[in-house]
């Protein structure tokens, strides 16, 4: 890693520019201290925003491994810190009964036969620069398995009866998203610092979709920057994020289309809006009248 990409904010924000990744200062600044006080960082706002992405482009960044736990609900240890190769162990018994040697229990739970979930893997990494750690949509998941997450988060430590305590050598960089579908204890909030990733404006979204999709049409790039903008003030169901204006300026590339129309619009709304009420409900008058809009503003 070049020490240069983290020494300043500045430094910092140019280098995620230069892995495509757009970020205003507020953000820049929170990434900054993160990786300064090594503290956990908590992104919170609505999908699409571009919270994953930050965890992403760290670790091209800082030229280390992501390792990535996907929250859900019923997450539990067994799925995001260590379970037992069982199979490992049933076969290693077989072994063991074959040559009528006597069966310990410390033959069998030891660290050839542990299996490393995502959690174990960020705290065991012994490599020279420590991975970036993606807990992603802390929200999904159930408020017992944040409750084991933040003793994780305290001391960077993972107790496993069988074994014994495992320490990280070098804490790993975490990065902690919700969408908040449900609010996230205060606790786990007081361990990170906190920054609340915004749909961003046009100014910066033209930016990401000229970083991301380089070979659109620059008339075109304004145009479903302007439209997906003031698509957002609509009353929707589910509201466009960034990602979806990233899929939909694909698609008319795809397309070929070198300007917005309503007939082409309309016929590629399911690129920015996942529900048919939110379809019905968009095209029409409401194409026109946005389209008429930013034609008559640009």
């Amino acid at each position: 890693m070049d020490s240069n990409n983290t020494e300043s904010i500045d430094n910092l924000q140019d280098a995620l520019r230069e892995h495509l990744y757009i970020a205003d200062r507020g953000l820049a600044t929170s990434i900054f201290l993160a990786l300064k006080l090594n503290r956990p960082l908590f992104l919170e706002g609505e999908a699409g925003v571009g919270k994953t992405e930050v965890a992403k482009v760290l670790a091209h960044l800082l030229q280390t491994d992501l390792i990535r736990l996907q929250c859900y609900e019923g997450l539990d240890v067994h799925h995001a810190v260590y379970e037992w190769n069982y199979t490992r162990q049933m076969m290693h018994i077989r072994v063991l009964e074959a040559r009528g040697e006597k069966i310990e229990e410390a033959d069998l739970f030891g660290p050839a036969f542990l299996s490393s979930r995502p959690l174990l893997q960020a705290i065991q990494n012994t490599r020279a620069r420590p991975p970036v750690l993606l807990v992603d949509e802390i929200d999904r998941s159930d408020e017992e398995f944040e409750a084991y997450l933040l003793e994780i988060l305290s001391d960077y430590q993972i107790t496993i009866p069988e074994i014994g305590t495992i320490k990280a050598e070098r804490p790993p960089v975490v990065v902690i998203t919700s969408n908040r579908t449900r609010e996230v204890h205060d606790a786990l909030k007081r361990r990170c610092l906190y920054y609340w990733i915004d749909y961003p404006s046009f100014d910066r979204e033209l930016q990401i979709v000229m970083a991301k999709v380089p070979q659109a049409p620059a008339q075109l790039a304004r145009q479903v920057t302007a439209f997906v903008q003031e698509l957002r003030k609509v009353e929707l169901y589910k509201v466009p994020g960034v990602a979806e204006t990233l899929d939909w300026m694909a698609a008319l590339v795809a397309l070929d289309s070198q300007a917005l129309d309503q007939s082409v619009i309309e016929d590629t709304l399911g690129a920015i809006l996942k529900y048919q009420d939110d379809v019905e409900k968009v095209k029409g008058p409401n194409v026109a009248g946005i389209l008429t809009r930013i034609l008559v503003g640009a």
